[in-house]
């Protein structure tokens, strides 16, 4: 049969051009959905490669130190799949330790690891989740009565300021601007965005509090009025100890300030006594800051809540750092010092102490 008596040259014509434009688009499918091939690169487990003074150089903790915590978090970084060449706990630890002390781009990170952007991002974010779990076991104040007494004997023999069990402040953690209808709730006074957190440290600079949920916008005493800490002093849970504070903290009997206008010797004796013990959490937030440099360079996570898990991090990783210092106290010299003023707490605790235990020391 003649093929073209029953379909017209054009016809014939057309249909070639659509079979020659179906085999371009069939080559232009296979290319756009082609599978990109899976690079598998070396990945550098620096802890076999450094000596125990470079790793600790570069990572800030000591080996022994990294194998303790290794083991306490290497549940919750195993991956639970069938596939090959998943990133080892260890690599991974390492990924967040070199990110805390550098404070760089994390693709940089991943670079000096061997892994990819993508994967050292959650890296990150796993890590610091699994090590601030651990901030009960590691950041917390003494109950015994002896660790409350050889705290508060520790921080008399750095100025002799009797019964304080630690100082509190608060450091601004820069940040990236989270955006949305509560953005501007993070700018403080100073006009950069942040994280006001509040920390009270003993004469070791270890924390022994922390508190990193609050807004750059929120005042210290807001921070301390709705702290758990302030409960706990309130009740009586640690006796008659003290902190101290600067004057943005209000006078309380267990929470001393520095007088506005001293005049008596007395009086100077004491805000020379209060200054010089609570500058140790100012020697804190210089030495944490050093140590860790994310927290001063600024974060630029996008939630809040994975900026807190590195700060709480960081100040987990930095205890068992200051663990590592050792203190020489003499806690009988001390408990004969202060058994004539182990009394109840007073209305006025700051004028007690001056009028009774600062004039004696004239």
């Amino acid at each position: 049969m003649n093929m073209n008596k029953l379909f017209p040259m054009n016809y014939l014509i057309m249909l070639d051009f659509l079979d020659e434009e179906e085999e371009e688009l069939d080559e232009n499918t296979q290319c756009m959905f082609k599978r990109k091939t899976r690079i598998i690169r070396p990945r550098m487990n620096w802890f076999n490669i450094y000596n125990a003074d470079d790793f600790r150089k570069r990572f800030r903790l000591r080996k022994e130190d990294a194998l303790i915590l290794l083991q306490k978090i290497s549940h919750t970084l195993t991956f639970k799949t069938d596939w090959n060449h998943a990133i080892s706990p260890m690599i991974q630890l390492l990924i967040a330790l070199r990110f805390y002390s550098t404070g760089s781009f994390v693709i940089i990170i991943s670079e000096f690891v061997g892994v990819s952007n993508a994967s050292a991002t959650k890296i990150v974010h796993r890590v610091s989740s699994a090590i601030a779990a651990l901030s009960k076991e590691y950041i917390k104040f003494p109950l015994e009565p002896e660790d409350i007494l050889r705290t508060q004997a520790g921080n008399f023999e750095k100025s002799g300021f009797i019964r304080v069990l630690g100082a509190i402040d608060c450091i601004h953690i820069t940040i990236q601007s989270y955006g949305g209808e509560y953005a501007e709730l993070f700018r403080n006074r100073k006009g950069f965005f942040s994280l006001n957190v509040q920390v009270i440290v003993n004469s070791k600079l270890q924390i022994m509090d922390i508190v990193a949920r609050w807004p750059g916008s929120s005042h210290d005493s807001t921070i301390f009025n709705n702290s758990r800490i302030k409960h706990r002093f309130e009740v009586g849970e640690f006796g008659n100890s003290l902190l101290l504070g600067d004057s943005g903290y209000p006078n309380l009997p267990y929470l001393l300030t520095p007088l506005i206008n001293p005049k008596s010797p007395a009086e100077i004796l004491y805000n020379e006594a209060q200054i010089r013990t609570r500058s140790m959490v100012e020697r804190c937030f210089g030495i944490w800051g050093r140590i860790f440099p994310v927290l001063t360079i600024g974060s630029r996570f996008r939630t809040p809540e994975r900026t807190m898990n590195v700060i709480i991090s960081c100040a987990v990783l930095y205890n068992i750092i200051r663990s590592n210092v050792e203190e020489n106290i003499t806690i009988d010299q001390y408990n004969n010092i202060v058994r004539n003023y182990n009394e109840n707490l007073h209305a006025d605790e700051r004028r007690y102490l001056i009028e009774s235990y600062f004039q004696s020391c004239l």
